[in-house]
């Protein structure tokens, strides 16, 4: 097969990822980066893979795509506490519940891995420069602005605590969603993640802030803004004018909780592996992420209509499972009473969110 030039906009997860197995494949591969950088638009963030949606581990699902892990740091962690600031859930896993990464433009980062392995495996990456439209092949363009559904606000810190990940459940520190701390190895993440009320985040992470503190005790040093957003789609776009779009590009996401990173990487995969293969992309996405993306917005429904007031009745149902993870996967695959609540859970959400195309 001759060796043929494929232009992907966009060098975040998803498009290194799908860049590094088209390179390694034999493909002549050119990636264009709007901005200075790889992974300039977070600031040392704190974010997990999660590992409870999969029956395989994370690491070793990367491992697959041929993600090499050796060259960004990450740690597992299989303890974490939830509260809602008046009650404290202690979890304790058989293997870990996620991998905590670092995200941005520093050493270590899943970001600069990436693109380290990228360019080891040929690939030729283009800073501060669009590709030519008409001949881009694969679009990774992160988050859709008018698809907004999350948005997360914070600091990064350093700090002589112990390793911890903590979540809070409060409406007060995060209107319909949750916030955290995550420390490791000597380097701490503080932020609240807000499903609506965007123009209340100031007063949440303070909110957030205050009760953090009265359950741990850290210092902070050196402490730096951290700030996020993401776009959802149930109507996705993965074949557009003969461009393939991957991502958060295509509407891939968790509605839930925003857990996106391993989607991304797997679609720029799957990307990939239909252009090596010759198979159709569109078919392949739809049927690995179709029923994960319905499945998340019946959580989302349940999580907003059920556990609103306090989310001590979802909390409690989790963590008085028997394997917290496997019932945590079980929301993941679209069973039977996801398929029943489906229709109202679009209904609701649609109303919900009328910017997002569901």
């Amino acid at each position: 097969m001759p060796i043929e030039n494929i232009k992907i906009a966009g060098a975040g997860p998803a498009g290194l990822s799908a860049a590094i197995n088209l390179a390694k494949a034999g493909y002549q591969v050119e990636v264009f980066e709007k901005n200075h950088d790889t992974g300039v638009r977070f600031h040392g963030d704190l974010q997990g893979l999660e590992n409870w949606s999969r029956e395989k581990d994370a690491i070793d699902e990367l491992h697959d795509m041929n993600i090499k892990s050796t060259n960004f740091n990450y740690k597992g962690f299989n303890h974490l506490i939830i509260s809602n600031g008046t009650k404290n859930w202690d979890f304790i896993c058989d293997r870990p519940a996620f991998y905590l990464v670092r995200r941005g433009n520093i050493e270590g980062s899943l970001d600069i891995g990436l693109k380290e392995q990228a360019l080891d495996s040929g690939v030729n990456l283009h800073f501060k420069k669009n590709p030519p439209e008409d001949l881009t092949n694969i679009i990774a363009t992160g988050p859709v602005k008018s698809e907004v559904y999350i948005i997360a606000k914070g600091k990064t810190f350093e700090t002589d605590a112990d390793d911890i990940a903590l979540g809070i459940v409060n409406n007060n520190a995060a209107f319909n969603g949750y916030s955290y701390l995550l420390i490791a190895d000597g380097y701490g993440c503080m932020c609240t993640v807000l499903f609506d009320r965007f123009k209340d985040a100031s007063k949440c992470f303070e909110k957030t802030e205050n009760i953090l503190s009265s359950l741990v005790d850290f210092n902070i040093r050196n402490p730096k803004k951290m700030a996020g957003l993401g776009s959802f789609s149930n109507k996705n776009i993965f074949r557009k004018d003969e461009k393939l779009y991957i991502g958060e590009a295509a509407g891939i996401q968790d509605l839930f909780w925003g857990f996106g990173m391993t989607n991304a990487i797997t679609s720029g995969f799957l990307a990939a592996e239909s252009i090596i293969n010759g198979t159709d992309y569109v078919e392949t996405a739809e049927n690995y992420f179709k029923k994960k993306l319905k499945a998340s917005m019946v959580n989302r429904y349940i999580w907003e209509k059920v556990g609103s007031k306090d989310y001590s009745f979802i909390v409690n149902r989790i963590h008085n499972s028997k394997d917290s993870l496997k019932y945590l996967k079980s929301f993941y695959n679209f069973n039977i009473l996801q398929r029943i609540i489906y229709p109202f859970s679009l209904m609701y959400m649609k109303k919900r969110y009328p910017n997002l195309r569901l």
